[in-house]
């Protein structure tokens, strides 16, 4: 008799689904876009860039309220509310010939994230899986980095047309359709929660106590991480390596053709990039598992210092083209700061009382920084008329904050130790 599949598993399937096309397809393909929109349509690259601005104020409001929208409307009803989202949004980017317009598809981008990304990934986890969450959750998100290697060579094949200066408007439309078909998928197979629990998770006092292992701790409340000067500190860190790495990353592609380099070995840079993302994602949790937080921030940190200072120096030499590819390999490894570190700052910083609100605290700053990003670094480049000063300038800014960690991590190891201790 063949015995009967546990659901979860299902469950897990389009999640990885969903993220690998989602951010796969609609995230890791926006640098190439940049370039042909621009010069298409005759915009400065600053004032496009205000489109991850609206996308990114989207997704730090509509995160704030993400619990409460849960509750009313079930997870079923978000997740096809942000294909639906994604979909209208990839057709504005289609057919758009004014900047509002790319406006009001970076809002729709940023609220379909919202619920069908990270965080909605995070809570249907949480609800169908109770052992092995983080191994679960880094599969699926190393789904982003799947994704995104496939999309972007699709992408670059369908608008790599010399002849058709609007041809990036067809890789819109191919990915508005794979959005559709995917979400009617993901939408009819989905259920709210196991048949055993309910849809609402139990409350934390009515769980029974288990005996705390790896790197967890009971934590602080809320209303006194606030008053402590660290936090606030974190909180900056986070919100300006957001601004950092989102930037630069969305402006990697239309820099390396700025320098020389032909589109279609920038398209392969951003598929190397892609892959990589995957396997760094597994890596960095692996890393902080057996060696902790200072370890993990300052591998993450150091590397992302350092991809900055090579993607400012290449060129279109041999030497060049080795770079762009290093660049595309280990900025892969820099990302996981303004993603899956996310949680793992809440939890490690500020312990488990305080985690939700903290977290939601962190991703909404993180949010903040990537709208901030795009259109500082694109100003520069329309006031200099390059890219590669603002990457030195960012690699020094990231060496900062680098040693601000220092400060915020010894602090926090310090009461940590006075409550334990107690």
């Amino acid at each position: 008799m063949i015995k009967k599949i546990d659901y979860k598993w299902v469950i897990a399937a389009l999640c990885f689904i969903m993220v690998f096309t989602c951010l796969g397809f609609c995230s890791s393909t926006r640098s190439l876009f940049v370039k042909p929109i621009t010069e298409a349509l005759s915009m400065e690259r600053s004032v496009y860039s205000f489109t991850d601005s609206f996308r990114f104020i989207a997704v730090a409001i509509v995160n704030m309220f993400f619990g409460t929208l849960v509750s009313k409307f079930g997870l079923r009803k978000l997740i096809a509310a942000g294909f639906i989202s994604l979909t209208l949004s990839m057709t504005i980017y289609a057919t758009a010939n004014v900047f509002w317009h790319f406006y009001i598809a970076g809002t729709l981008l940023g609220i379909g994230f919202s619920w069908t990304t990270t965080t909605m990934v995070g809570c249907v986890v949480n609800r169908w899986c109770k052992e092995n969450k983080g191994t679960i959750m880094g599969a699926i998100l190393a789904a982003n980095g799947l994704g995104g290697a496939v999309a972007t060579l699709l992408v670059t094949k369908i608008i790599n047309d010399p002849s058709n200066a609007f041809a990036y408007r067809k890789g819109y439309w191919m990915i508005a359709a794979v959005i559709a078909c995917v979400g009617t998928v993901v939408v009819l197979f989905f259920r709210e929660a196991p048949k055993s629990t309910s849809a609402t998770p139990a409350k934390t006092s009515d769980a029974p106590k288990k005996k705390r292992r790896g790197n967890s701790w009971v934590g602080i409340e809320y209303s006194k991480a606030v008053k402590m000067p660290h936090f606030y500190m974190a909180a900056i860190c986070i919100m300006i390596t957001g601004a950092i790495l989102q930037g630069i990353t969305g402006a990697s592609a239309a820099h390396l053709e700025d320098v020389g380099i032909d589109k279609a070995y920038v398209g392969l840079v951003m598929s190397v990039h892609s892959i990589f993302l995957a396997v760094f994602k597994f890596a960095t949790g692996i890393i902080y598992d057996k060696f902790g937080l200072k370890t993990t921030v300052n591998i993450c940190s150091i590397t992302a210092v350092c991809v900055m200072l090579v993607l400012a120096f290449v060129n279109p030499t041999p030497t060049g083209r080795i770079m762009a590819m290093v660049y595309g390999v280990f900025s892969a490894l820099a990302l996981p700061l303004e993603t899956i570190m996310l949680p793992i700052y809440a939890g490690d910083l500020f312990g488990d009382i305080s985690f939700d609100r903290v977290l939601g605290v962190f991703v909404s700053v993180n949010s903040v920084g990537y709208a901030l990003g795009s259109v500082i670094i694109n100003g520069c480049f329309d006031i200099f008329g390059s890219y590669k000063g603002v990457f030195i300038a960012a690699a020094c800014v990231m060496l900062a904050l680098t040693i601000v960690l220092q400060y915020v991590m010894l602090a926090s190891k310090r009461i940590r130790q006075q409550i334990e201790a107690a």
